[in-house]
């Protein structure tokens, strides 16, 4: 693995592929830290890196997050400010083989989304993941707690795990951006963590560094079939 920020600039000898991660500082329901989201994707990053040859740049560890705002703790840069970000931070890329961005945040999805369309019609390489979940289990529960066992165990405080609300995301969604979070689980969980593992978290790991692993070799088959 090759982290940017142990490199110099003399170091980079030769076009390398840049990893983001992209993360959050939020509340994650009453068990788990604010940093899920950073360190997940941070996780993720390094163990592309262990595979391919990836630069691993220092994590966007805040974004859009503001409904969460209700629970104490939160920071938030909302939607235009991580659209810009990631506008500004690829343009600067360009001496790079190309910027892959993995989001661990699903609050980011949408100005991301913005971003990539923007930056693909300027001709940039470009591309971004995030890990797949369930639509019953996508904050703080069981897929996160279990990762998060598997990642920082200490961090993970199991005996103030609680149920939260279970229902589909896309059924509470517009509830959620209308109201905010607090509005449809007061814990601020989506998901149940109870019952949660450190081996359940590295399996999810494991399946997820695979399925990025498998993004980054199709994206770079399709970009030496372009030459470029």
């Amino acid at each position: 693995m090759t982290d940017l920020a142990d490199l110099t600039w003399p170091d980079l000898t030769e076009p390398a592929l840049l990893a983001v991660p992209l993360g959050a500082t939020e509340q994650h329901g009453p068990h788990l830290p604010f940093t899920v989201d950073t360190e997940i994707a941070v996780a993720l990053c390094e163990r592309l890196a262990e595979q391919r040859p990836v630069l691993v740049g220092p994590p966007v560890a805040y974004g859009s997050s503001g409904e969460h705002a209700d629970f104490p703790g939160t920071l938030s840069i909302g939607q235009r400010a991580v659209e810009l970000l990631v506008l500004e931070l690829v343009r600067s890329a360009d001496a790079y083989a190309g910027v892959l961005l993995v989001s661990a945040h699903g609050g980011n999805a949408e100005p991301l989304g913005r971003a990539l369309r923007t930056l693909r019609a300027e001709g940039r390489r470009v591309r971004a993941w995030s890990p797949p979940g369930r639509p019953d289990d996508t904050h703080a529960g069981r897929t996160e707690t279990s990762v998060m066992l598997a990642l920082r165990p200490a961090a993970v405080r199991l005996d103030r795990a609680e149920r939260g609300t279970t229902t589909p995301l896309p059924d509470i969604l517009p509830t959620l951006r209308e109201k905010g979070l607090a509005a449809v689980t007061p814990s601020g969980v989506l998901g149940d963590p109870r019952g949660a593992t450190a081996a359940e978290g590295e399996r999810l790991l494991t399946a997820w560094t695979r399925a990025l692993t498998a993004t980054v070799d199709a994206w770079t088959c399709e970009n030496t079939e372009r030459g470029g």
